[in-house]
């Protein structure tokens, strides 16, 4: 038996229904990507596999005894206290003095230690990342049988993705997933379900043979959708002529024509694709941004350490980094709306800069859509010509009634497609995206890759999507929690082949000494001779100190790594001033022992 069984589903909450008598089952062991553009009612239907929903009409039949876990888009608030209390399921019997590590339930120390989390941690002080982490770790205290996720995503810096990805492969449980991560979807799927205009399909494959297939079914729809319409006209004509040929009409002919008119009102038209456009305009000058030595903190934590960078016109330049490691700090030095403290950025000239910030600050909650981007005007100027800003948001997919709604009723989707659409109502000839993938689905997502690719301008973008930079950035600054900044060339695939060459080239296997360097040299006349005692020593000692640094690297490194960690979670900054400068200052001295141990090993590698 399924584990889950929906049997003539149907729900809804006034308008079109969201599900209309839909099928579904999932099998143990199935890892089902659920896909649906923004608003067609995918978080609902993970609710009513969770139970949260009963259906309208039909059955939702579950496995005896199934036990589930849903993780939804968003962490609730009022989650608070340590972090074991809340993966446990908030015991409220348990004891003040009550410890998890010696007196919780097995399963939930099991999954604390899994997903390296802290017992003791305070849940309030935790990344966003982290928040997401220990939501997961409650679902799996449990022992799901069912795990429902919603945008697990969501939030969670690059090496955060990767982890989760590698984490649910290893787990090995049933999950049913919505997600726009392309590269989470082909890694993750099995099977990939596709929610459109209130039915379900079922597609047997990964996310690439999918968009092929998908795209055949809309080809096909389309077609006999035509030759719907054109019988559809004709019968319409028909039924329009004189009277002559009205007396002689054969009445089942008129009920056929009544049929078909009936199928044409309750046909669901595919939703529209959102149209933008970047306005183009005059080019800037060749160099566009030039960063020299440039250093900022917050609080004596080092954001970005002696950054140096030249950025010419047409570069398309990625950043990645952790959660909190400053990536919008350094876009915001970049563009002049923040001032180094140390070092100078210089700027090119004829600079037209857009930005697009993840936090949407530019968009006034007091205003409604149309009054955001209208400003106040009738029409805008798009590439010389004149448009009706209503006309314009339909482009955005915004209908003429939603255009005069509060901004505060707009879900995070709608909000972004209204940040896109007042970015892109001037003119820029530097675009700065700072996460514009967020709670985008991903036609609308494809639809703007498709518009960067085009675009002639400067690029400065900020992205978690792998897909998104591989397919858009040309060079990649990686930061890390010390604030140094590295630059590689390429988009996200490319910093992860190199970094793997770099640490594999690190860890490859010492080159022996042959025994003719070993006992002998070569003299002035070119014939060998025996080395002295003192050489023999000398040489055996570089050997001895050439086996070692490989360790010495590694034990380095991984202080390194844990120190970043600790610094980068806000909590660490509740602590005393000096101990915090201890920490700034170790950190320092393990990048300068780190690149000394590099140099040495250059030094004595035959």
């Amino acid at each position: 038996m399924a584990l889950i069984s929906l049997q003539e589903v149907s729900l809804g909450f006034g308008g079109p229904p969201l599900l209309e008598k839909v099928n579904l089952q999932i099998e143990s062991g199935e890892r089902v990507g659920l896909l649906g553009r923004n608003g067609v009612g995918k978080s609902s239907l993970l609710k009513l596999v969770n139970g949260d929903f009963l259906p309208d009409r039909g059955t939702v039949a579950r496995q005896q005894n199934l036990r589930a876990a849903y993780l939804p888009q968003e962490v609730p608030q009022e989650w608070a206290g340590r972090v074991a209390d809340i993966v446990a399921g908030g015991w409220e019997t348990a004891p003040s003095d009550w410890s998890i590590e010696h007196d919780g339930p097995r399963q939930v120390q099991q999954v604390l230690s899994r997903m390296q989390l802290d017992p003791a941690a305070s849940f309030e002080a935790l990344s966003a990342g982290l928040k997401r982490r220990v939501a997961l770790a409650r679902g799996l205290a449990r022992n799901p049988d069912l795990l429902l996720l919603d945008e697990p995503t969501n939030h969670l810096d690059i090496d955060a993705i990767d982890w989760l990805e590698d984490f649910l492969k290893r787990w090995g449980g049933t999950l049913l997933f919505v997600t726009h991560d392309r590269v989470f979807l082909q890694h993750l799927t099995t099977r990939i379900v596709e929610l459109d205009r209130g039915r379900l399909f079922d597609w047997d494959c990964d996310y690439t043979t999918f968009l092929e297939r998908r795209e055949a079914r809309l080809t096909a729809e389309e077609a006999q959708n035509a030759i719907f319409d054109k019988k559809l006209a004709q019968e319409e004509q028909w039924i329009r002529q004189g009277i002559e040929a009205r007396r002689t009409r054969n009445e089942g002919r008129a009920r056929a024509l009544k049929r078909l008119r009936e199928v044409r009102r309750e046909r669901r038209e595919q939703a529209g694709t959102v149209r933008m456009q970047i306005q183009a305009d005059k080019r800037s000058g060749r160099l566009v941004i030039e960063a020299d030595q440039v250093s900022y903190a917050f609080d004596d934590r080092p954001i970005v350490r002696d950054f140096s960078a030249t950025i010419q016109r047409g570069d398309r330049v990625g950043i990645i980094g952790p959660n909190g490691s400053g990536k919008t700090t350094l876009l915001r030095l970049l563009i002049g709306e923040l001032l180094p403290q140390q070092g100078e950025i210089r700027h090119g000239t004829n600079l037209e800069i857009a930005y697009f910030d993840q936090l949407r600050a530019q968009l006034d909650e007091t205003k409604s859509v149309l009054e955001n981007v209208g400003q106040g005007r009738d029409t805008i100027t798009i590439n010389g010509k004149a448009r009706n800003v209503i006309a314009y948001l339909e482009d955005f997919l915004f209908t003429r009634d939603r255009v005069r709604a509060p901004i505060t009723a707009l879900s995070g989707g709608e909000r972004n497609r209204l940040l896109l659409a007042r970015l892109f109502a001037r003119p820029a000839n530097v675009l700065v995206l700072d996460e514009p993938t967020n709670d985008l689905d991903l036609e609308t997502l494809e639809v703007l890759e498709d518009l960067i690719l085009d675009y002639s301008g400067t690029l400065l973008l900020v992205s978690h999507d792998r897909a998104f930079l591989n397919n858009l950035v040309t060079s990649t600054l990686i930061l890390d929690d010390s604030g140094r900044v590295s630059e590689f060339v390429g988009g996200y695939d490319d910093w992860q082949q190199q970094r793997e060459q770099t640490v594999a080239a690190i860890s490859k296997p010492i080159k022996p000494v042959s025994t003719a360097t070993a006992e002998s040299v070569t003299g002035a006349a070119g014939a060998p001779r025996k080395l002295t005692y003192k050489e023999q020593r000398a040489l055996e000692t570089q050997q001895r100190e050439l086996a070692e640094l490989p360790h010495t690297i590694e034990t380095l490194e991984i202080e390194q790594h844990r120190l970043s960690a600790a610094m980068a979670e806000p909590a660490f900054y509740q602590r005393d001033r000096s101990e915090i400068a201890q920490a700034v200052q170790r950190l320092k001295d393990l990048e300068e022992q780190l690149a000394a141990a590099y140099q040495r090993w250059a030094e004595l590698e035959p």
